[in-house]
């Protein structure tokens, strides 16, 4: 199984998928060049026609083998045997068309390398790098211009033949109508290149944006860490429900109703929201979930890898913050927070308007039961032996209580409990 990160593999998919569209518009390049080539390129003189027909030669050898690259490349990332690491020859081949093409001008005219801009091959720097806007990857593009720019500084080292008055005879030829319409073809190409790379990256942004909102309004019915989920696995595979292992948690806060009753209401509202505000520091600082809000009371979840030690750290975390804010406070603050784990139930409910995420079964009732029994032992926080047993952590402080029957379920329960040293 690969330990590939997820959104690594997406976005290595998209650079496929961009492989696949630059492949299909290379194929494009070049049967455009191609048909350009045949309809403008028309030698006037002995001399032009002496070099054009070689230039000819070598400009429709190289294009064809530049189209057939294209073929390839697309049928193999079609078939899905185009692999992440082929991109980088692909980038290579782009610019290596481009170097190579202006040296084979070279070597026919017989110019000297300075004047390697004067031939159309040249011309295709927009081109080549156009193809690489369409990849989004900085690093390949930066590979593509370094292969460019090195490639254009060797051949200005190459000597011409030398004879007297010839680079400027040829020179002029370069410059006539026809390999000005070539240049000018080139330009329009690598300008439709770009215009595709604006459309994909328009459309790429598009969907990022809702997405975003999508997630955004997902986030007002789900937890923030499920509706992050969404995009790994899929809203219906979170419909399907699973059965999983879990600790669930319960806080409430003692006496809250009858204190609220002689409270102004703006002053509730104000110490419920930094209430709230508090829980939602300490769980998420543990890696939970809050699955819903009832008032003053909190369920949480932790599920994955170490959920019962994050459920005990969150437990001891919440018991002390509440204590210290307690103690800033003319009128104390109790809370009872109770955590057990087992097997439970868990899935999303609802149309796609009012979604709620909903966990059922035995361990959830047998939490709230044991936050609620808070209130008779003593302790702050009183967790079942089935978590302290699965928790990798420091349980220095837990008390062992006697076991307890809890009212819906067969058994007695084997039950610690924990208070912060500031209460």
């Amino acid at each position: 199984m690969s330990d590939v990160n997820p959104d690594i593999a997406l976005l290595r998919a998209a650079e496929i998928e961009s492989e696949r569209l630059v492949s299909l518009l290379r194929i494009g390049v070049g049967l455009a060049l191609l048909v350009s080539f045949f309809l403008i390129v028309s030698p006037v003189d002995p001399l032009a026609k002496f070099l054009l027909k070689r230039q000819w030669f070598f400009a429709v050898l190289t294009m064809t083998a530049y189209l057939l690259l294209g073929v390839v490349f697309y049928l193999m990332a079609r078939k899905g045997q185009l692999r992440h690491w082929m991109i980088w020859p692909a980038v290579a081949a782009d610019s290596l068309f481009l170097l190579g093409n202006a040296w084979l001008g070279l070597m026919n005219t017989g110019l000297a390398g300075q004047l390697v801009f004067v031939l159309p091959p040249a011309w295709l720097v927009p081109l080549v790098f156009a193809f690489g806007v369409l990849r989004f990857d900085p690093y390949k593009q930066a590979f593509g211009v370094g292969v460019v720019v090195l490639g254009l500084a060797v051949l200005f080292l190459i000597p011409g033949e030398g004879r007297e008055g010839l680079d400027v005879n040829r020179v002029t030829i370069f410059l006539s109508l026809a390999p000005n319409l070539m240049r000018l073809a080139m330009i329009a190409l690598a300008g439709a290149v770009l215009v595709v790379a604006a459309q994909r990256m328009r459309r790429l942004l598009f969907r990022s944006l809702t997405e975003a909102r999508q997630r955004a309004n997902l986030t007002r019915y789900l937890p923030a860490q499920l509706a992050s989920r969404l995009a790994d696995d899929g809203l219906n595979v979170l419909r399907q429900g699973a059965r999983q292992t879990m600790s669930i948690m319960f806080i409430d806060i003692r006496g809250f109703t009858s204190w609220s009753q002689n409270q102004d209401p703006g002053d509730v509202s104000r110490f419920i929201s930094e209430y709230r505000s508090r829980v939602s520091e300490v769980v998420r600082a543990q890696g939970g979930i809050i699955d819903k809000f009832m008032g003053d009371a909190v369920m949480i979840l932790f599920d994955g890898k170490d959920d019962a030690a994050c459920a005990l750290r969150c437990a001891t975390g919440l018991a002390e913050e509440i204590a210290r804010w307690s103690d800033t406070r003319a009128d104390p603050i109790k809370v009872g927070i109770g955590i057990h784990r087992g097997d439970v139930f868990c899935g999303v409910v609802g149309g796609a308007d009012r979604l709620e995420y909903s966990v059922f079964g035995d361990v959830v009732n047998s939490a709230a039961r044991l936050e609620q029994l808070t209130k008779d032992v003593g302790f702050t926080v009183i967790a079942s032996h089935d978590v302290l047993g699965a928790a990798d952590a420091d349980k220095v402080g837990w008390c062992a209580l006697p076991a307890v029957e809890l009212r819906g379920r067969t058994g007695r329960v084997q039950i610690s409990g924990w208070s912060p040293t500031t209460q």
